[in-house]
């Protein structure tokens, strides 16, 4: 049986979703999606601050070879949904906008490999930005992708679209050696798939046909990912409306779930090693807060650069 996790809230609820949680080297950066602001909570002093505002309502954030801090912008407005990098100085450098000359959905998360390359997810969930995203008339594509975005020496980054199978793609995340990335199937129709899918990554960029590693039946499937040192993923997922419940779940490398624990909130959103101990795993929410606990896991953790 696994040990209880003890849960300490360090961010009370704001009221809407908080997302994206990265660790900055000594300190964890999160996003408030509907206030368009990246949060910092810093364990040495126990605060948290505001590290940036006006981010067109921001979801996934993530760290680049370089340490710049790249995001998942779902759009304040209905033509600012883009992946963008934060530059030194404060300046804005957006990576992608559009797949064949139609705007993107609502970008949501990413993942950098260590090519360079940037892959994300683009789904249309119904008001996860601005008042213009809880209608789906304003998609212009037919389609909701996991893309790779790679860099080119001078210009713009090249999109090439990587899965055509997917509804409402969420959480991502590669396996250590970059040979699977993982995607959340995260339907929200009820004809819709709520799956752990593992996609073998060809070389080129290209990817192979999914094994599905969990299928989460009716009930709310994975919205966020991380690892820990052996490569386990720890999953947030479930809701308050039925089946086992809000939770973290620890896959292991091969799929098997070898964990589960209750998490106190309605939706657990995303979840990302820190310190101040190795086993240190930050967990965000759908009602705005930003719990904290330990695992008895070491984690895999992403640090600028």
């Amino acid at each position: 049986m696994s040990a209880i996790w003890e849960f300490e809230l360090l961010d009370p609820a704001y009221g809407r979703v908080s997302e994206g949680p990265v660790w900055d080297g000594s300190g964890l950066l999160y996003t408030r999606i509907q206030q368009s602001r990246i949060m910092r909570y810093d364990p040495a002093t126990h605060t948290v601050s505001v590290w940036r505002d006006h981010t067109n309502c921001a979801n996934g954030l993530a760290f680049d070879a370089q340490g710049r801090l790249l995001a998942c912008e779902g759009g304040a407005t209905e033509d600012a949904r883009r992946v963008a990098r934060y530059d030194p100085g404060g300046g804005v450098t957006v990576l992608a906008s559009s797949y064949q000359g139609k705007r993107l959905n609502i970008p949501n998360d990413l993942v950098v490999d260590t090519q360079g390359r940037v892959w994300f997810t683009d789904p249309f969930y119904e008001d996860a930005a601005g008042p213009w995203s809880k209608d789906r008339r304003h998609m212009d594509l037919d389609h909701e992708s996991v893309y790779r975005l790679d860099p080119r020496p001078e210009g713009p980054w090249t999109i090439t679209r990587v899965t055509f199978d997917t509804t409402r793609p969420n959480g991502l995340l590669f396996s250590p050696a970059e040979d699977t990335l993982y995607v959340a199937q995260s339907g929200r129709e009820p004809a819709e798939k709520r799956q752990l899918r593992a996609y073998p990554v060809k070389d080129g960029g290209s990817l192979a046909e999914p094994a599905v590693w969990h299928d989460f039946g009716a009930h709310r499937g994975i919205d966020g990912m991380c690892l820990d040192e052996e490569g386990n993923i720890f999953a947030t997922a479930g809701w308050e409306l039925g089946g086992p419940g809000p939770m973290i779940y620890v896959f292991s490398p091969r799929g098997e779930v070898l964990e589960t624990h209750p998490v106190p909130c309605l939706r657990p959103t995303n979840c990302a090693f820190g310190g101040p101990g190795p086993d240190t795993l930050y967990v965000t929410t759908i009602e705005g807060m930003l719990l904290r606990t330990r695992t008895g896991r070491p984690g895999r953790v992403l640090r600028p650069g």
